[in-house]
Formats: C-alpha cells, structure tokens, sequence
C-alpha cells in the first residue's frame, strides 16, 4: 500500500469538482498544469481565473520533500517556527553527503562516520516533528520519490531543484528553498505566481539510440538555460505516451536546467504500469476513477496554440542522439556533429570519465540500456577506455539489477559500483586521476555541468547524455566516438560494432529491496531533544534576521559586480562545502567565491572600499559588516539558475549585503532572496549595469515608500563625485513586502504564531 493513501484519496475526492468549476470561470478547455493548480488553491474551490505570468497565487501543496544538504536549513528554521508537528507529509532523504571514491560498501561507511552528526540531526529531528527519514544509503531523493511518493494529479514542493523529476509521474512538484517549505510544513500557504505554460507535442516513437534524455537535451537546447523561467512544461502527445513513466521523469527532472518552474505528464498507462511494479495498487485504482481529470482536455492537445504560450513539436522518430555542454546544459549538439564542433572548440577528444547515475537517469530501465552497451563491449572483448562509474538510483533499484546481473555487468567492464547517491553529479567525488587545473573531458548522465560542478577543476569539459550514450562513449574512450556509424577496434585487432541498446522498462521479475532505508517517526515526538552542540562545526542553532529599519538604504558599498554566468554553484560552492550546510557561519565563507568580478576578471578577489586593498568575498563583506556599512551585490541575467539551494540567499544576508541587483533573477533564487528578507532588484534599463563602477556607493532615495509595482530610485555616487541615477524593478508583492519588514518571512511566522 502506498504512503499517505488517505491524503492521495483526498486530493482525489475532490478534483472533480474543482477542476469543473475551475474550466467555467476560465471559460474554455483547461491543460493538465492549470487542472492541477486550480485543484489545489489554498482557498479550495476556484472562485477566480488567474492571469499567468502577473496573479501571485496561495497553493496548498499535498507533501514535501527534503535531501539532506537543504534539509539541515529547512529544519533548523522550522525549529523556530514554534510547531509541534508538521502540517503536511514531509520526507528527509539522506543522498549529498556521501562521497563517491572507492565504491558504495566503503564509501557509504566513510559517510556515516564524517557525517554521523549531521545524519543524527535530521534524524531525531524528523523523529520529534513526524518527518518519514530515509537513511544514507536508501537512494536519491528524487528517485526514492517517484518510487514511493509520487501520484498522478498531485502537488508537492521540495528543497531541491530536481523535485520536477515527479512530473514523470504526473505531478505538478516544484523545486523551492528551505523557508517555503518550512511555510507549509508550519501550516501556511504556499505562494506562487501563476505560470505561464509551454507545451511541447511529442510524436512519432523513440528508436534505435535516441533516449527519452535526448528529448530534454533538444528542449533545453531550444529553450536555453532561461527560456522556461515562470512556466510549467507541459508533454502531451503520441510520442509522450509511448514514453515509460521513468522516461518521463527523467524529461521533468532536466527541465529545471531550462528555468521551468516544473514540467509534468498526463497519466497514462505507463505510470499505471509503473504504480503497480512498485505496489501502489491502490493509488493507480484511485487514480483510473478520476483518469479524465490527470491530463490535459482533449480540445487542448487538439489546439496546443490556443491554450498554451508557446509550442514546440518534436518528432521523436528522427531525433537524434546529443550530447550538451561543456559548462552549460543548452549546448546542444547531435552526437553525428561534436567530431566537427570539438575540433572547432579545441574540447578535449579523449574521455577520462562516463558516470552513470544521478537524480536524472538512474532507474532500472536506465541501468539494463546501458548495461545492454556494456555487455556488448564484454562479449566483444573491447576494453573501456575510460574510467567508468555507475550510481543507481535507489536501493530497490541496486537490490533488483544485482539480483538481474545488470551491476556484474558493469563491474566485468572494470566499472565502479557507487553508493545510492548523488555523489559526482553534486560533486561529491574524489576524484584521483587528476590534479590541479588540468583540461580534461568527461561524459555524464546527470543534469548539470557548470564550471567546477563534478570535480572542482574549471577545466574539466564535462559533456551530459543518455546513460546508453555515457556507456557507448566510455568504452570508446573519445568524445567524437558516434555508435550510429563508428566501429570499434576490440582486444584481438577486430573491427566491431556497437548494436542499438535495448532496455526493460521495469524488472520481469519485479523489484525486490531486502531494506529500503525507510525510518518512520514516532507517533509523539514531544521526548524527542534535538542537540545541536555550540561548538559544532556543522551544526548552528539559527539567530532570526533583523527587522527592516524603515529607512532608505544610504552609503551602500558595491561588494562585488558579477560578470556573465552566475548560478547557485558560483554563490554558494556545494562539492567539500556541503559539510557546513547546517553551520550558516562557516558555510558563509564560501559566499560568492566562484562569482567572476567584473573588473578584474578573478574570483573571489574584489576591492575592499574601506582598505584600498584586494581580498576575497567573504572576508571583505565581513569587514563591511563590522563596520556597519550596507553593500550591493550587482549581477548579470538569470542571476542564480541551478539549484535551488537558499544558502545563496541566506549567506549574503547573514554577512550584512543588503541589495542585490541584476538584469534578471532566476525564479527559486528570487524567491529566496525575498524570503530571507533581502531586496532582490532589476535594473529597468539593463544597460544601467555597464554605469556600475568598482568604488561605487549606493542611495536609495525612495525605498521608504516601499510598495507593490513601484519602481525604486538609485543614485550611484562614483569616485570621482560624479552621479547617475538609475531605476529598478522589483515584484514584491504586499505579502512580500511584509516579509522584508520582518527581516525574513520565518520572522513573520513566528510573530503569527506568537
């Protein structure tokens, strides 16, 4: 029997009747993303047709879930929340702190000793406010999650970007930082401006090495890394049905690297199919009385144009195999062309790495198409000339491909058998066949491949694919390698060719797990103490966040001008920083360090306005702190993309930078920001961001009159007494203004719950 059955029938009960009255009010046909969200208003029944794109909007989502790294955050501000218990179901996975480098038995005992007190944390603390806890070891969060908590129809939030891979199961699931979530785990509602909507109309059928991953590569590479920001992708069409439900996880989980806000599926017999090989029986019956009302009306996939804001097709019969990258998830290029755009570049030809795995593409069927390639390579005798390293998805997983003899396979091929974890997809590896800086290629299945993200070496071009794809170009050792028309030559001098992958959608035999790493919390926490000691390392008891003087902000300092590319990894660095997620302080002096100043093209090396003197972020931001001067962090577009990870916010504020002001924010980063009490601004003229010059000091001159849709005025002083005076946008909203009063919205919590 599935978890939470009685919410998931709930949310069933009543979908009828609020998606009928929902398609009134809105007078046409409705997508299945709007059937979702009107089905969840936190008010209930719909009474309103929201504008996409403009109506900030009250969801009340049905569960939450959390990994590790966010957790120990969301948890220690929901500590202060002053609730007894969690509102909603809520999970803790335990899948980041597990470094991946000599295989999963020692890695996974490495881990638990490291990070036994963080691990002890999340535990008594999902204990003490009834959090189910999956234990280290027990699978990635996203994985665990399609396998056990997903459902068609439903909505969730999590504390991690990927929580879109649910869509593959039909779900509306959307990535968010800590403090949303601890607003719905406190009972409150969850806000949202309602998104604006791509479809994309998938025909003809996946064949030959063409994967389902190849559909979000192409996606991405329309879209780019921004193109999706605001809007909920929506996959309808024949192709989309002939697709397995993980196939369409995997769609959804990438989707977060185009900006979507999340991408879902209608149901359809492959998430049927997939509820029932992971014994939801009765989810999937449930779900079959209300079939009608878990996908898009007929009239709107009969008219996508009509109903959603823009419209792609792809014919999946003639898509091709790609690889994306190096440094960005949009580059597109179809496997028959890198020989061509490699050389162009000067991206290394020889593959030092292929790691299978990850979030992305580490289910079952995933595991048998590569390990389908793998065979080949054995039986053929061709040796890998890469290194090779697999990371299935969960423990159900691993226990049923070592029961199949899939992991034999792999491990005949010399590969390395890593823990269920993210590991090298979060960079959580050690790496040790390289050192310092050297440029260098390697091939993934994972999601991301910004600068540094796997291995920490700016240099490390890393390509992302297919597992099947990952698998081919392993063996072959070269990035150029197309298995479509390239031979091979095996141990014996022999010419032979790689055949198509062919894969299981689920195990014949059925899965089969001996523990999957579930801990359920006690009935009654109350007994329950949470320690967390001063003297920890890794763990702080949090300080709330000041109040809003309500006076203009004056004599800012420009901390530091971001060039280009700006993401969450460059804020907030995860790899060896991950162990100080719970620790705001320590974790602080990471803050911005991989940002390139725009003036000196250099990391973490910024002038010190105060000193005439060079130093790095951190320390010159605390400088500015202890001498009470505010700063402005000025940024380039979609300042933020990657994971949804609130540090990014939290530090900045922690270390006193008051603005942060760019040419356009990424939507969770955004969030965020507002969340912790910061001013997350635009420029209204982005070419106002070239005026920004090194010792710049900043004067807000109408902040105190503060409101909704009211630009704000800046006058940018320079160094030589000269002036300009910008505008900036902002989208704070009367609620979120209230939150930036506060200090923070945890700190409007607490004083409604005083």
């Amino acid at each position: 029997m599935a978890y939470d059955i009685d919410m998931i029938k709930k949310v069933y009960n009543q979908i009828a009747e609020r998606v009928d009255k929902a398609r009134e009010i809105v007078g046409k046909p409705l997508t299945l993303s709007e059937k979702i969200l009107y089905a969840h208003l936190w008010d209930g029944e719909p009474t309103t047709a929201y504008k996409r794109a403009t109506d900030y909007v009250n969801f009340a989502p049905d569960r939450i879930a959390c990994q590790d790294a966010t957790a120990q955050m969301a948890l220690l501000q929901f500590m202060q929340a002053g609730k007894k218990k969690v509102e909603v179901p809520t999970t803790v996975h335990c899948d980041h702190l597990i470094q991946a480098k000599q295989g999963a038995a020692k890695d996974l005992l490495r881990a638990n000793e490291t990070s036994n007190e963080v691990f002890d944390f999340l535990e008594s603390v999902s204990n003490k406010y009834g959090i189910g806890f999956w234990k280290p070891g027990a699978g990635i969060i996203h994985q665990v999650v399609l396998e056990n908590y997903a459902f068609p129809g439903g909505m969730m939030i999590g504390t991690d970007s990927h929580t879109v891979n649910a869509g593959g199961l039909g779900m509306v699931a959307i990535g968010v930082g800590g403090a949303d979530a601890v607003d719905v785990m406190a009972g409150m509602p969850w806000e949202l401006k309602f998104p604006k909507l791509i479809g994309v109309k998938l025909t003809g059928e996946l064949n030959g090495w063409t994967a389902s991953k190849d559909v979000i590569l192409k996606v991405a590479g329309i879209l780019t890394v921004k193109g999706g920001t605001g809007a909920i992708i929506e996959y309808f069409g024949p192709g989309a049905k002939a697709m397995s439900c993980t196939g369409k996880g995997t769609i959804c989980n990438m989707g977060a690297e185009v900006g979507a806000t999340t991408s879902t599926f209608g149901y359809d017999d492959s998430m049927e199919r997939f509820l029932r090989a992971t014994n939801r029986d009765d989810v999937a019956d449930a779900a079959n009385e209300v079939r009608e009302y878990l996908t898009g009306d007929d009239e709107v996939y009969a008219n996508p144009e009509q109903y959603f804001d823009e419209v792609i097709e792809i014919d999946l019969s003639t898509l091709k195999p790609h690889l994306n990258g190096p440094f960005t998830p949009d580059l597109a290029t179809p496997i028959s062309e890198m020989s061509e755009k490699a050389q162009k570049n000067g991206w290394p030809i020889q593959v030092d790495w292929g790691l299978i795995g990850s979030c992305t593409n580490s289910s079952y069927e995933d595991l048998t198409r590569a390990a389908s390639i793998a065979k080949q390579a054995v039986d053929k005798n061709i040796k890998a000339k890469s290194d090779f390293g697999i990371n299935p998805g969960s423990e159900q997983i691993r226990y049923t491909a070592e029961r199949d003899g899939l992991l034999q396979i792999f491990e005949d091929l010399d590969a390395t058998i890593f823990t269920n974890a993210c590991g090298p997809c979060i960079g959580q590896w050690d790496r040790s066949d390289r050192k310092g800086e050297e440029k260098n290629t390697i091939v993934h299945s994972f999601n991301r491949n910004f600068s540094k993200r796997a291995d920490g070496n700016p240099n490390t071009h890393a390509f992302v694919g297919s597992p099947e794809m990952v698998a081919a170009i392993a063996i072959s050792g070269r990035l150029d390698f197309d298995p479509t028309r390239d031979k091979l030559i095996n141990e014996d001098g022999e010419e032979v060719m790689l055949e198509e992958p062919k894969g299981l959608e689920l195990p014949p035999k059925g899965f089969d797990v001996e523990d999957p790493g579930y801990v359920a919390p006690r009935k009654d926490g109350s007994s329950v103490e949470v320690k967390v000691a001063p003297t920890s390392e890794r763990l702080q008891l949090l300080t709330p966040f000041e109040p809003w003087d309500g006076k203009n902000i004056t004599g800012a300092k420009l901390l530091i001008k971001a060039h280009g590319k700006c993401t969450t990894d460059h804020i907030s660095m995860a790899g060896p920083w991950l162990r100080f997620r719970g620790h705001l302080d320590n974790i602080s002096n990471n803050c911005l360090i991989g940002a390139v100043n725009a003036f000196n093209m250099k990391t973490n090396f910024v002038k010190n306005q105060l000193t005439g003197e060079y130093g790095g972020v951190p320390d010159t931001q605390r400088e500015y702190k202890a001498a009470g001067i505010p700063t402005v962090v000025v940024g380039d577009h979609n300042y933020g993309e990657g994971s949804s990870r609130e540090h990014a916010a939290m530090e900045p504020r922690h270390l006193g930078v008051y603005v942060v002001l760019v040419k356009s924010f990424a939507r969770i980063h955004e969030t965020n920001l507002k969340k912790q009490g910061m001013l997350g601004i635009t420029f209204a003229n982005e070419s106002d961001y070239d005026l920004i010059q090194e010792d710049d000091t900043f004067n807000f001159t109408d902040l105190e009159s503060f409101a909704p849709g009211k630009p704000l005025t800046i006058e940018v002083v320079h160094a030589d007494g000269s002036k300009d005076v910008i505008k900036a946008n902002h989208t704070y909203n009367e609620n979120q203004i209230e939150w930036y009063k506060e200090g923070s919205a945890l700190n409007l919590i607490k004083k409604m719950n005083a």
